[in-house]
């Protein structure tokens, strides 16, 4: 059973001397990884910092970074955190992930089913 997969950013994090690392791999979660997450003293003082711990959890490589932590994760792009957000959804559930989607020929809106990854 595959329990770590690869990504490619869309845009990179960028570290201290300059350099974008956008390469990475993230792996199934444990109901450890979410119950830890969800009693992280910063989730209980906001709540939307919750996906931000999830992640510095499950994301077990970027780029040549020694260790991807929540303070990492804070400091993505919206993109980029957005990219892994569904990446970790659909990973993880089960069921189909809907995703709202626009027809880049007519502008019409409508949501898409994706199948979960695992």
């Amino acid at each position: 059973m595959q329990t770590e997969f690869e990504f490619t950013l869309p845009r990179g994090y960028i570290d201290e001397t300059g350099v974008v690392h956008k390469q990475g791999r993230m792996r199934l979660a444990t109901a450890v990884d979410e119950i830890e997450a969800v009693e992280h003293p910063q989730v209980h003082e906001k709540e939307s910092y919750l996906p931000v711990y999830l992640l510095g959890r499950v994301v077990t490589q970027l780029g040549a970074l020694p260790a991807v932590t929540p303070q990492i994760i804070a400091r993505l792009f919206a993109a980029d955190l957005a990219y892994l957000q569904d990446m970790y959804l659909r990973l993880n559930s089960s069921e189909p992930v809907l995703i709202n989607a626009v027809c880049p020929h007519c502008s019409a809106q409508f949501q898409l089913q994706v199948a979960p990854m695992g």
